[in-house]
């Protein structure tokens, strides 16, 4: 599989204007093939043609790289992929970016594992797999971030606690959720929107960021 992807995934690395050693790239099919091999036990995703989980899977999470790195400055920081399943985006951007310390949590156990295996077979020392409900986590991060995994309002009252002083959810989304906007509570603001583009995905994609107001109520 590895060979026959690599070209597409190369011109989709270009399409998205990031620069990805050879290495990182091999790493990213490598991940593709152990979520191919596990689906066929534990059914990570309905997508199971490797074409199509280039382009929903690794094109789609590789897209939310660039406005990531904007936010970050490429510094250091801890990001929790919430509903994470087969770790999108969460091990992507733990491929790419080594600084990105990623825990991706998940409710099923065996979602979690793979993580786990992903870190050990990849080498990864900045993933982890969490088997857990993401109320329940107690660490602070930076990112939280999330693909498609809830209503905003669900993603940011359950992932709240998990939230460093400063910090900001970043979610992943289809079409522009103004239903789900419309629906958040005072105290969470949505402070910018982007669309992405992925290549190959004849699809709307759009990226919002949001945070706790400062004043911790809308007036």
């Amino acid at each position: 599989m590895s060979d026959a992807l690599a070209a597409p995934l190369r011109e989709g690395v270009q399409a998205l204007g990031l620069t990805l050693s050879d290495a990182t790239q091999q790493q990213l099919l490598a991940f593709m093939a152990l979520i191919q091999k596990w689906t066929q036990v534990y059914n990570l995703t309905a997508v199971r043609d490797p074409q199509d989980m280039l382009t929903h899977h690794l094109l789609d999470s590789l897209s939310a790289l660039t406005p990531l790195l904007r936010h970050t400055g490429g510094q250091p920081i801890r990001l929790l992929d919430v509903g994470s399943g087969g770790g999108l985006p969460g091990v992507v951007l733990a491929i790419c970016r080594p600084e990105i310390q990623v825990t991706c949590v998940d409710t099923v156990g065996k979602k979690a594992a793979f993580i786990q295996q992903v870190a050990v077979t990849l080498r990864l020392p900045n993933l982890r797999g969490l088997h857990a409900r993401v109320e329940s986590v107690q660490e602070r991060y930076d990112v939280v971030c999330s693909r498609a995994f809830a209503s905003l309002k669900d993603f940011t009252q359950w992932s709240q606690s998990a939230l460093a002083e400063g910090g900001v959810w970043m979610a992943m989304k289809g079409k522009m959720p103004s239903d789900e906007m419309a629906q958040l509570p005072p105290e969470v603001e949505v402070f910018h929107v982007e669309p992405l583009t992925v290549p190959g995905l004849d699809a709307e994609r759009c990226m919002l960021w949001l945070r706790l107001r400062a004043t911790g109520v809308a007036a």
